[in-house]
């Protein structure tokens, strides 16, 4: 019987994208929760801060276990999930994540919305968990994150579309977003190149 082809070392990048992941992933409630005080602390003198406050209260309820079940996949693609809670994680996730939390802080909580809608705005086709299954040969248990968001994400992003349209935002704030939505496309594309390199076989090389 011939076995099932499957591209050379699919499985291997997929955990090293399920490490990557979680690495993000797990700053999101906090990242929200950050700035859901900062928009308290703004209070009612600022007309974006109530609206704002309101609906990241809201998402961190609906975004709070995700990065549980980057670990369960993990766990069932058969690799150790534990060293991620210990381990500094890596720059690039670093360069991506992080200057959300300085945006919070010293200019307006909105910006966040800008990495928001990036991470979000693209939700899984329905099909895709069942097709890396068969492409990598792990258990279906292996792509619960890919399932949930498939059916989360466009829900999402009609509530982020809604707030957007809704807040009063000034030029300024404006640009912020924009600005904080350009840089999640960058670095998160440097991050996604990295990792399609991981766990790719190398070539021979010629005598």
């Amino acid at each position: 019987m011939t076995e099932l082809w499957r591209p050379a070392g699919l499985a291997a990048r997929y955990g090293h994208y399920l490490r990557a992941m979680h690495e993000v992933l797990r700053a999101s409630v906090p990242l929200m929760e950050l700035a859901a005080r900062r928009c308290a602390e703004l209070g009612p003198r600022d007309p974006v801060a109530g609206p704002l406050g309101a609906y990241l209260t809201e998402h961190i309820d609906e975004e709070r276990g995700h990065d549980d079940w980057l670990l369960a996949d993990l766990a069932a693609a058969g690799l150790d999930p534990a060293p991620l809670l210990r381990e500094q994680p890596p720059v690039l996730v670093a360069r991506l994540v992080g200057p959300q939390y300085y945006w919070i802080e010293h200019f307006h909580p909105v910006a966040l919305l800008g990495y928001i809608t990036v991470l979000e705005g693209h939700a899984p086709a329905p099909w895709l968990a069942e097709q890396l299954a068969a492409d990598t040969g792990l258990p279906q248990a292996a792509f619960q994150t890919v399932s949930h968001h498939a059916a989360l994400d466009t829900g999402h992003c009609v509530d982020l579309e809604r707030i957007l349209d809704l807040l009063p935002l000034d030029p300024a704030q404006e640009a912020a977003v924009a600005v904080s939505a350009l840089h999640t496309v960058d670095a998160a594309t440097e991050l996604f190149t990295r990792l399609a390199r991981q766990g790719r076989p190398r070539t021979p090389r010629t005598p």
